[in-house]
C-alpha cells in the first residue's frame, strides 16, 4: 500500500517498521525500568520483615492515646506520596533510585497492615497475612517482567533511554557514568530517525561530576562483586545448588508431615509438596546436565530456585507465616549465586576460540 503524503510525494507503507501499541501511545520502557521495579519490591520485602522484627522486639507499642492509635501504614501512605511527588516534579532520571527506594519503603509499611483491612475485627496478625504479601510481591514482580523481559528493546526505546540521560545532564553536566549509559544506549538504537540529533546532543553536553549519589546502583554493583569474588570459588556455586536440593527436599517433607493436620487447607500442603517436587525435578534435570553443558545444567539450576521463589514459598508463608523468611534468603542467595556463575559461564562461552575448521 503506498500513501500519498501532503508534499505530494509517495510513502510505502510496507517499508515503514512496525510500531508497538505503547510506542504509539508514546510510552517507551525505561532501559533502568527491571532494576527500579527491583529495588522497589525488594525494599518492600525487607521493610515488612523489619517492620515486625522491631515490632516483635519492641512488644508491639502503639503510638498514639485517648483512643487514638496512628497505625505505620499512614507512614506508608506519606512515604509513598513523597515518592510520587518526587517522580512527578522532575525530569529526567536522576531521581529515579531513589523514587523506588522511599516508594517500597512506603508500600512496605503498607501492605504489612493487610490482615487489618481483610478481617472484620482489624487482626493484624491474621495467619494468612504472610501468603498475602507474598503472593502480592510475586504478582508485581510478574507484572514486571510481563513489561520489560517479554519484548526485546525497540531501537526507538534505546534512543529514548539516551535522550532521557541527555535531560539531565542539559542542565547538570554529564558524570562519566551518565555519560557511558547515554553513550551506550544510542549505540544500541543504532541508526534510527533522530540519532543523528541526539549525537550532537550528548557531545554538547559538559562534564560535570556532581551528582547526587546513587545508594542502589552503589549496593547493586557491590553485590554483583562479591558474588562474582564467590563463584570464583569453585565449590561455592556447588554449595548453592547442594542448598537448592535440600530445600526443595525440605519443602516436600514439611507439606507431607502437616497434610493430615490442615483440614480444609490440604491444598496448601498439596501445592508445597508438587511445587517442591517440580523444583527438586528441575534440580535433578540440572545436576544431568551440568557435566556435558554447564550453561545449560544452570539454567536448570535457575528454574529450580524460580519455581521455589515463585510457587513454593508462597505455600510454606501459608503454612508457618513468617518463619518461612529463613527459606526466602536461602533462596535469594542461591539465585544470586546460580545468575552469577551463569554470566561466567556465557562470558567464557562467548571468549573461547572457534574450533578449526
Amino acid at each position: 500500500m503506498r500513501t500519498v503524503r501532503t508534499d505530494g510525494t509517495a510513502r510505502d507503507d510496507a517499508a515503514r517498521p512496525a510500531v508497538h501499541l505503547l510506542l504509539r501511545l508514546g510510552l517507551p520502557r525505561d532501559p533502568l525500568a527491571t532494576r527500579h521495579l527491583a529495588t522497589f519490591l525488594v525494599v518492600t520485602a525487607l521493610t515488612v520483615l523489619v517492620t515486625r522484627a522491631l515490632l516483635a522486639a519492641a512488644g508491639y507499642p502503639q503510638l498514639g492515646g485517648g483512643g487514638l492509635h496512628v497505625a505505620h501504614v499512614l507512614w506508608g501512605g506519606l512515604l509513598m506520596a513523597l515518592a510520587f511527588v518526587l517522580l512527578l516534579s522532575f525530569l529526567g532520571p536522576v531521581l529515579r533510585p531513589v523514587g523506588a527506594l522511599v516508594g517500597g519503603i512506603g508500600f512496605g509499611l503498607f501492605v504489612d497492615e493487610v490482615g487489618k483491612f481483610v478481617t472484620s475485627d482489624n487482626d493484624y496478625f491474621y495467619e494468612p497475612t504472610a501468603a498475602i504479601i507474598y503472593a502480592t510481591v510475586v504478582a508485581l514482580g510478574l507484572v514486571a517482567e510481563a513489561l520489560h523481559g517479554r519484548r526485546p528493546r525497540d531501537p526507538r526505546e534505546a534512543l529514548a533511554g539516551a535522550v532521557d540521560e541527555a535531560v539531565a545532564g542539559v542542565v547538570g553536566g554529564f558524570s562519566g557514568p551518565a555519560r557511558a549509559r547515554a553513550t551506550a544506549r544510542l549505540e544500541e538504537a543504532g541508526d534510527v530517525a533522530g540519532a543523528a540529533q541526539t549525537r550532537a546532543l550528548l557531545r554538547a553536553v559538559v562534564d560535570d561530576h556532581d551528582e547526587i549519589p546513587d545508594l542502589v546502583d552503589a549496593v547493586a554493583r557491590g553485590t554483583v562483586r562479591v558474588l562474582h569474588v564467590l563463584v570464583r570459588a569453585r565449590f561455592v556455586p556447588w554449595v548453592a545448588v547442594v542448598l537448592l536440593v535440600l530445600t526443595s527436599a525440605v519443602s516436600v517433607t514439611r507439606g507431607i508431615l502437616v497434610w493430615d493436620g490442615l483440614g480444609g487447607l490440604w491444598w496448601v500442603a498439596a501445592g508445597a509438596v508438587v511445587s517442591g517436587l517440580v523444583g527438586a525435578a528441575c534440580a535433578v534435570v540440572g545436576l544431568v546436565r551440568v557435566r556435558r553443558d554447564a550453561v545449560g545444567g544452570y539454567l536448570w539450576f535457575r528454574r529450580a530456585v524460580l519455581v521455589s521463589l515463585l510457587v513454593t514459598q508462597f505455600f510454606l508463608f501459608r503454612l508457618s507465616e513468617w518463619d518461612a523468611s529463613w527459606g526466602l534468603l536461602v533462596d535469594l542467595l542461591v539465585l544470586g549465586v546460580v545468575g552469577a556463575e551463569l554470566e561466567v559461564l556465557r562470558r567464557a562461552r562467548e571468549q573461547a576460540p572457534a574450533p578449526a575448521a
